[in-house]
């Protein structure tokens, strides 16, 4: 078995290693892509156009206005008339338009409370919903100013406003560097859908071909075929997951490994195993290779948004946080981060091990079954 084993192992490393269009996809798929995720995907919203619409034109208004300034505001119109507002706002040519009313330095001066106008472009949500929120800490600031200067202005010494005053604490990630996320989060991406493609396109290939049907034939058991098509996928994701992080996390965006190195590649190893145990599921429905991608496509997609990586599962309607026990990926990505960036330890992740065991063990059970039922078929 050992030797009939190797042999086939040998067989599926070399249609990878013969394939050069496939090699430069999985190569890119590690380096050039996630490097791209890590620099192109910020959680942040900086460089908002924004335009301002001044009627105030006094000091109070320009203090006020010099608080928006890069990296998070980038000012590109300064209007002087009302039909201009609209305008910026449907041409896209801002993002966001601040209009300071006539009597602001008066109310500022004054005992009144003084109010400013926000208008944003809804189109753009994501980039809105933070900017009206840089907006408000800047408003919430310069209203703290406001009150310290008349509490002064009556010439006392020693002013005292009651505020809070927060003292953040960032763990694991005191930068609060979006690409350790984005980078880490595409790497784990890719090995998902590498995992899914590789072994369904070499399955398919040889259905097409004609190859497997002489497998078929052959002194080799259906456990010895199954597992030649799972473990050189295996080991190649994980050749390419350390050279990632060798190559591009840790150079390009210090991507640090708090914990530990082997529990990481053995739940790696195993992640992978049931995702090729998937990719042989998918191989023995489709006919063709197109019709393998395309359902790879339909599993995939569903599979990374139930994960949590972009909406976390608490605020998931109910049906759907449930149904997200089911994305192996999931478990994967909280696993990961567990240990990549908060250095858990197994006992800390068990629970993410368990449920990526238990799935695991389902996919490779129900794979080989299907897989000895059709052999029997061709075989009879």
């Amino acid at each position: 078995m050992r030797r009939r084993l190797t042999g086939l192992v040998r067989k599926e490393f070399a249609h990878i290693f013969r394939d050069p269009p496939l090699i430069f996809i999985l190569i890119w798929a590690f380096t050039a892509a996630v490097y791209a995720a890590g620099t192109g995907r910020a959680m942040e919203s900086t460089e908002v156009a924004t335009a301002v619409y001044d009627l105030s034109r006094g000091p109070a208004s320009r203090e006020f206005l010099s608080h928006l300034q890069r990296p998070y505001f980038k000012p590109v119109a300064y209007l002087t008339r009302e039909s201009d507002v609209e305008a910026y706002l449907n041409a896209g040519r801002a993002a966001i338009v601040v209009v300071i009313p006539p009597d602001f330095q008066r109310n500022v001066d004054g005992q009144g409370q003084a109010h400013i106008q926000v208008l944003t472009d809804g189109a753009l949500a994501m980039s809105a919903r933070l900017s009206v929120a840089y907006l408000a800490a800047i408003s919430a600031r310069y209203s703290v100013d406001v009150l310290q200067h008349r509490a002064g202005a009556g010439g006392s010494r020693a002013v005292s406003v009651p505020s809070l005053d927060e003292r953040v604490r960032v763990r694991f990630n005191p930068n609060m560097s979006s690409a350790w996320f984005a980078a880490l989060l595409e790497m784990l991406n890719m090995g998902t859908m590498v995992s899914l493609l590789l072994t369904a396109a070499n399955f398919v290939r040889e259905k097409e071909r004609g190859t497997l049907e002489q497998l078929l034939v052959s002194p080799a058991r259906p456990i010895e075929i199954f597992l030649a098509k799972i473990v050189p996928t295996v080991i190649v994701v994980l050749t390419l997951t350390a050279v990632c992080f060798l190559v591009v996390l840790r150079p390009a965006f210090h991507v640090p490994m708090r914990g530990s190195v082997v529990l990481f590649f053995a739940v790696t190893a195993l992640y992978v195993f049931a995702m090729t145990s998937m990719g042989i599921a998918i191989a023995l429905v489709a006919r063709t290779l197109s019709q393998a991608i395309m359902i790879m496509i339909l599993i995939l997609q569903p599979m990374i948004f139930l994960s949590g990586a972009w909406n976390p599962p608490e605020a998931m309607s109910p049906w759907m946080r449930w149904l997200s026990f089911a994305s192996p990926l999931r478990y994967y990505i909280d696993f990961a981060f567990g240990v990549v960036l908060k250095g858990n330890s197994l006992s800390m992740v068990l629970g993410d091990v368990l449920g990526l065991t238990i799935l695991g063990s389902f996919l490779f059970v129900f794979s080989l079954l299907w897989f000895e039922r059709s052999i029997r078929t061709a075989r009879s």
